[in-house]
């Protein structure tokens, strides 16, 4: 172990620090949501790099800023990737059907829009 390594751990809120407004919050950006939906579809943790985001890497980088912050997702280092993985327990032991409606709301959204589903069917 490096004396680097401790600094490469990123903060995240305890499960009773994650707030009903600020996941919402977290949510109600269309490219966190394409975010969100990608996570909950393939169900494991996917790197920063994976996803075609129509945004700068920069702003990449504060979405997946907003959603750790929110509790919406949980980032950790492997290697020099950051990995996102879905807090679905926590999210849905804490406002339970809440996640599940958003993503069936945006995957309605998506079907009315035309645009591709992010979750299988």
């Amino acid at each position: 172990m490096t004396e680097r390594e401790p600094s490469r751990a990123l903060a995240h809120p305890e499960p009773a620090d994650i707030r009903l407004e600020g996941v919402l919050h977290a949510l109600s950006d269309p490219v966190r949501l394409v975010i969100v939906r990608e996570l909950a579809g393939t169900g494991v943790e996917l790197s920063c790099s994976y996803f075609e985001l129509p945004v700068t890497k920069s702003t990449t980088t504060h979405h997946f800023r907003v959603l750790r912050e929110a509790g919406v997702v949980r980032q950790t280092y492997r290697g020099t990737a950051k990995m996102n993985g879905l807090r679905r327990a926590e999210l849905d032991g804490l406002f339970p059907g809440l996640l599940d409606s958003v993503l069936t709301a945006a995957d309605a959204e998506a079907a009315r829009l035309g645009a591709p589903s992010a979750r299988p069917a």
